[in-house]
C-alpha cells in the first residue's frame, strides 16, 4: 500500500489527541487519552510528564488501530503541543519537577517585579511574549529564587513537547514555535535572547537545540514505535504550538481571517508574514514557520469556567444527563438559550484563573455583576457563555487595530461543536462564523504541517483546499447592537475594578501565608 496517511498529534492541557488523516483531509481514525492537572498549592498547576508521554503513545496507537492502516501507509506524524510548560531535568535526563503548565500563577511576584523594570517593554518587543506568570522567563525567575536546589541541579530546562521528543529520539530539540512562546527567543534573530537568559539566570546550553517547525526526525526508539503501530523510520515532524496550528488547521491563514479556539482556555489569532508586536503589549507573536507568524491573544478562561459551574452548581443537569444518556453541557446550553441576550441584566467577568490577553493581569478574579432575585442557574450559564466571548472579543479589538478589518472567523475547539455557541459568537462579534468539518484544528494543523514538511503539499495555503466548511453563521444585526452596548459595560467594569482585583488578590495571598504559618 502506498503511503497515504498522516497523523496529527495534539498534546493538550487535558488530553492528547491523535488523528489519522488521508491526504484529502478525511479522518480515518482517532485516539484520545486524558490526564490530570495537579494542584499542590493554590494558584499552582502541574502535570506528570510521564503520564503525558504515556498518553501520547496510547493515543497514537488507538488512532492507528481505529484507522486500520498498515505501518507502510503512514507517511509522517506531525506534533502540536500546548505552550508555556517548564520541566527541570538533571544531568541524567531525569525530571526534577513536574511540568509547570500555562495555568500556573506561582511566579506572580516575579512577574510584578519584572513589570516594574525599564527593560520590560523592549523585552516584549524583541520576544513577542507579554510579561505574565504564564511566561517561562518568570517561571524560571521563580524557581531560581524559591527552589534554588532544583534550579542549580538542573542540566536542562524543557517543555513537555521536548520531554516527549527526548523519550522518542534521545535528542533535545525545540521548534521555533514553542520557543517563541517562552519569552526567551529573539524573534528577528531566531536565537535565544541574551538579556532574557540573563533575567532567567540560565545559559543557552541549558536549553534545547532550536529547529524549524518543519524539522523532520527519524529513527524513533523501536519499542515506542512498535507500541504505536508505526515503523521506527517513519518521518516525525516536530511541528509547532497548538495555537498557531489551530489557524493552519481551520484554514485561517489569509489576511482578514481569524481563528478562534475555545477549549479549556481560549485564543484569537491571525497570520502575518513578518513578526509583529503591539506597542500596548496586548498580543503575542509566535512562529508558525520562518515565513508565517501568528499574532493574537490567549485567554485562561474558556470552557474551564463552564466546567467549574457544572461541577459546583449544576448537579440536577448532571443527573438528568446521566438518565438521558446525553452530555450535561448540552442541557446547560439549552437552558441558557431560553434566557434573553444579556442574561436579563447579569454580566460575568470570567477571570477565575487570572487572565492573559488583553490585560495580562494574573490578579484578576471572576465577577457576576447585576445579580437579582430573578436570576437562576440558566441566567448564570448564559452570562458565563457571554462573558467568555466578551473577553475573547476584547482580544479581537486589539487585533483589528494592528492588522485591519476582520472579515471572517473560523471556529475550533470543543465549544465549536455547539451550534448555539457558534451563533452566539457571530451575534456578539458581528462577523460571519465558519465551522470547518475538523473542529480539532490543532491536530489537523499538525498533520498539514507534516504534509508540507515531507513535500505532500507545495504550500501551506493548500490547507484550505482540504477543509470543508460544514456550517456558516450570519450575525443578527439586532443582537449585534445589543452586544455592542453590553460590551461597553463589560469593558468599563474591568477598568473600574482593576485596582480592586489587585487588592483582593494580595489579600488572598496574605491569607494563604497566614494559614500556612498558623
Amino acid at each position: 500500500m502506498s503511503q497515504t496517511y498522516f497523523i496529527g498529534v495534539d498534546i493538550g492541557t487535558t488530553s492528547t489527541k491523535a488523528i489519522v488523516f488521508s491526504t484529502s483531509g478525511a479522518i480515518k481514525g482517532m485516539g484520545n487519552r486524558g490526564y490530570k492537572i495537579i494542584v499542590p498549592k493554590p494558584t499552582w498547576a502541574e502535570q506528570d510528564p510521564e503520564a503525558i508521554f504515556s498518553a501520547v503513545i496510547a493515543a497514537v496507537r488507538d488512532a492507528v488501530d481505529a484507522a486500520e492502516v498498515s505501518k507502510s501507509a503512514i507517511a509522517a506524524l506531525g506534533f502540536s503541543a500546548a505552550t508555556h510548560s517548564l520541566i527541570a531535568v538533571d544531568a541524567k535526563n531525569y525530571p526534577l519537577t513536574n511540568a509547570i503548565i500555562w495555568a500556573d500563577n506561582r511566579s506572580i511576584n516575579q512577574t510584578e517585579q519584572l513589570k516594574q523594570q525599564d527593560i520590560k517593554h523592549d523585552l516584549y518587543l524583541r520576544t513577542g511574549s507579554p510579561i505574565h506568570p504564564v511566561s517561562v522567563v518568570t517561571k524560571l525567575m521563580w524557581m531560581r529564587e524559591t527552589n534554588r536546589d532544583v534550579f542549580e541541579k538542573a542540566a536542562k530546562f524543557i517543555s513537555i513537547k521536548e520531554y516527549v521528543f527526548y523519550q522518542l529520539f534521545e535528542r533535545y530539540v525545540i521548534d521555533y514555535s514553542i520557543a517563541s512562546a517562552t519569552g526567551l527567543l529573539n524573534l528577528k534573530r531566531l536565537d535565544w535572547d541574551e538579556e532574557a537568559l540573563k533575567l532567567a539566570g540560565i545559559r543557552s546550553e541549558q536549553l534545547s537545540e532550536l529547529v524549524s517547525s518543519t524539522h523532520v526526525l527519524r529513527g524513533m526508539k523501536t519499542r515506542h514505535a512498535e507500541v504505536m503501530r508505526i515503523a521506527p523510520d517513519t518521518p516525525v515532524v516536530i511541528g509547532a504550538n497548538d495555537g498557531v496550528l489551530a489557524n493552519l488547521g481551520v484554514g485561517a491563514i489569509a489576511k482578514g481571517e481569524v481563528a478562534i479556539t475555545i477549549g479549556t482556555s481560549g485564543a484569537v489569532r491571525t497570520v502575518v508574514d513578518t513578526p509583529l508586536t503591539d506597542e500596548k503589549e496586548r498580543t503575542f507573536c509566535y512562529a508558525l514557520t520562518e515565513n508565517h507568524w501568528v499574532i493574537g491573544g490567549p485567554t485562561n478562561n474558556g470552557g474551564i469556567i463552564l466546567r467549574w459551574f457544572r461541577d459546583n452548581f449544576c448537579m440536577p443537569e448532571v443527573e438528568t444527563a446521566k438518565q438521558l444518556g446525553v452530555d450535561p453541557y448540552d442541557l446547560m446550553i439549552e437552558a441558557a438559550m431560553e434566557v434573553s441576550p444579556g442574561a436579563e441584566g447579569l454580566l460575568c467577568l470570567p477571570y477565575l484563573s487570572g487572565e492573559r490577553a488583553p490585560h495580562w493581569n494574573a490578579k484578576t478574579r471572576g465577577l457576576f455583576f447585576g445579580v437579582g432575585l430573578h436570576h437562576g442557574r440558566s441566567h448564570f450559564i448564559r452570562a458565563i457563555m457571554e462573558g467568555i466571548l466578551f473577553n475573547v472579543y476584547s482580544v479581537n479589538v486589539a487585533l483589528q487595530e494592528l492588522t485591519g478589518e476582520i472579515k471572517e472567523i473560523r471556529a475550533s475547539g470543543g465549544f465549536a461543536r455547539s451550534t448555539q455557541w457558534r451563533q452566539l459568537m457571530a451575534d456578539l462579534f458581528g462577523i460571519e462564523v465558519l465551522m470547518p468539518e475538523v473542529y480539532e484544528g490543532s491536530g489537523f494543523g499538525a498533520a498539514v504541517l507534516a504534509m508540507y514538511s515531507v513535500g505532500a503539499i507545495a504550500d501551506l495555503t493548500d490547507a484550505q483546499k482540504l477543509i470543508r466548511i460544514t456550517y456558516r453563521h450570519q450575525p443578527d444585526p439586532y443582537l449585534v447592537e445589543i452586544y455592542c452596548d453590553l460590551f461597553s459595560i463589560y469593558e468599563r467594569l474591568y477598568q473600574n475594578l482593576e485596582n480592586e482585583f489587585n487588592a483582593i488578590a494580595d489579600y488572598q495571598s496574605q491569607a494563604i501565608k497566614r494559614k500556612v504559618t498558623s
